[in-house]
C-alpha cells in the first residue's frame, strides 16, 4: 500500500506532499495537477520497466504515457539547480526520486546524490504485476478484440485502455472467484469473475447479458450482450449497436472485480459516456473496494461517483476514513502559476466536511441562477 506520495517541480505541482488512502478521489478544473499525481506513479513504473531508473533516470515517453521532453514536465518556475523529485513511503519502505533537467531530453538524468533507493520498494504493487492503469480513453465498442498471452496470461492485465478485458474474461471468468466477499453481486450466478462483472454491469444497463467467446483460427476474442425480455433474452446485439457507455465501463468492472489483495488501480474517468445511476453506482463499487486489501486513485469529474461513494458510506456506517478527497485547484496568493490542494473529509454518514469553491458545486450554483 502507497501509504504518502509526495511530488515536487512536476509540471503545475510545485509541492504536493499526499497522504494517501485506499480509495483516492482526485477532482479539480481541468490542467489543475489531477492527472499529474497518476503521471508520476506512472512515470515511475515504465522508467523502472525499461530497467533505467535507478541509474539512469525518468523516462517521460513508454508505453504508459508520452509527456514530452524535461522542458515539458519540470515546474516552470524551478531554478535551475533544482530536481524533480518524487517520494513514496510505502508501509516498508520509503525512496526519493530525484531527476535533474534537461530540455530537449526525454529521458531525465538521476540524481544520484539526492535519491536513495530502497530496494524493498521494488516488490512493491507499483512495480509488479498486480498493478493496473485504465487512462481516460477506454476501449471503444467492438464485437472483435485483441488478445494478448503475455499480459492476460502471464501478467494478469487487461491493457491501459482496457483492450483486453474481453480476452481475460474468456480466459478467466469462469475459472476465478472475485477474492472480496462484499464486491459479490447480491444477484450474480456465483462468486466467478464473468457472473459478477455482469451482475453490477446490470446495474448499469438492466437485464444485460454478456456473449465472450475464443475465436481461435484469428486469435480474437469476440463480445456481444443479450437483453432480458418477458420471455427469456433478446437475439445478441453487437457493441456498436448498444453505445459507448457499457464497453467503456466494462474494462473498470472487470479491474476491479479481479483485484487480489495489495493490487494498485489506477483509473482515469469512469464516468465515461455512463448515465449519472449508473455512475453512482460506479461510485459505490468503489467505495465496497475501499474496504478491502486494495489501492485505488481514480481520476473524475463525476459528482455523481462522489455521490455513490457517499451513499454507501451511509449505508454501511463506518469505513469512510479509507476514502480520501483530493480537490486541486490554481494556487491565488502568488504570481507563481502552480496548483495546491486541499483534503475535504469524508464521515460515516456520507458527509463532507467542506465544499470549497469548484468542488463539485455546479448543480448548486446553476439551481441558484434558475432560481
Amino acid at each position: 500500500m502507497l501509504d504518502q506520495l509526495h511530488i515536487y517541480n512536476f509540471k503545475s505541482l510545485k509541492k504536493a506532499p499526499m497522504d494517501l488512502k485506499r480509495l483516492n478521489i482526485l477532482s479539480g478544473l481541468n490542467g489543475m495537477g489531477k492527472s499529474s499525481v497518476i503521471q508520476s506513479l506512472l512515470l515511475l513504473r515504465q522508467s523502472y520497466q525499461k530497467g533505467l531508473l535507478e541509474k539512469v533516470g525518468l523516462v517521460l515517453k513508454g508505453d504508459y504515457i508520452e509527456l514530452g521532453t524535461g522542458k515539458d514536465v519540470f515546474y516552470e518556475a524551478a531554478g535551475e539547480e533544482e530536481q524533480l523529485t518524487f517520494k513514496t513511503v510505502f508501509q516498508h519502505s520509503e525512496s526519493i526520486w530525484a531527476f535533474d533537467y534537461s530540455a530537449q531530453k526525454h529521458v531525465l538524468p538521476v540524481n544520484t546524490a539526492l535519491s536513495k533507493f530502497d530496494a524493498s520498494s521494488f516488490k512493491e504493487s507499483l512495480f509488479s504485476n498486480n498493478f493496473q492503469y485504465i487512462n481516460a480513453e477506454h476501449i471503444s465498442p467492438l464485437s472483435l478484440h485483441k488478445k494478448s498471452q503475455l499480459d492476460v496470461n502471464e501478467n494478469r492485465q487487461i491493457g491501459i485502455h482496457g483492450e483486453y478485458a474481453v480476452h481475460y474474461l474468456v480466459e478467466f471468468g469462469d475459472k476465478e472467484k472475485v477474492v472480496f466477499e462484499n464486491l459479490i453481486h447480491p444477484k450474480a450466478k456465483s462468486e466467478f469473475l464473468g457472473h459478477n462483472v455482469e451482475a453490477w454491469l446490470s446495474e448499469i444497463s438492466p437485464g444485460i447479458r454478456l456473449k465472450t467467446d475464443d475465436l481461435f483460427s484469428v486469435d480474437q476474442t469476440k463480445l456481444g450482450f443479450e437483453f432480458e425480455n418477458g420471455t427469456g433474452f433478446t437475439n445478441e446485439f453487437r457493441p456498436v449497436n448498444v453505445g459507448f457507455g457499457i464497453s467503456h465501463i466494462l474494462p473498470v468492472l472487470v479491474a476491479i472485480l479481479s483485484a487480489k489483495e495489495e493490487k494498485l488501480i489506477l483509473i482515469e474517468n469512469p464516468e465515461s459516456h455512463i448515465h449519472p445511476r449508473g455512475q453512482s453506482v460506479v461510485g459505490q463499487l468503489l467505495f465496497k473496494a475501499s474496504q478491502n486489501n486494495i489501492q485505488l486513485l481514480v481520476e473524475t469529474h463525476s459528482d455523481h461517483i462522489l455521490n455513490g461513494v457517499r451513499v454507501e458510506a451511509f449505508r454501511t456506517k463506518a469505513g469512510a476514513d479509507n476514502v480520501g478527497l483530493f480537490f486541486f485547484e490554481r494556487n491565488k496568493e502568488t504570481e507563481e502559476h502552480f496548483s495546491i490542494f486541499k483534503t475535504p473529509i469524508l464521515d460515516n454518514n456520507g458527509r463532507v466536511d467542506s465544499w470549497p469553491e469548484g468542488f463539485f458545486d455546479e448543480w448548486e450554483r446553476t439551481l441558484i441562477e434558475l432560481v
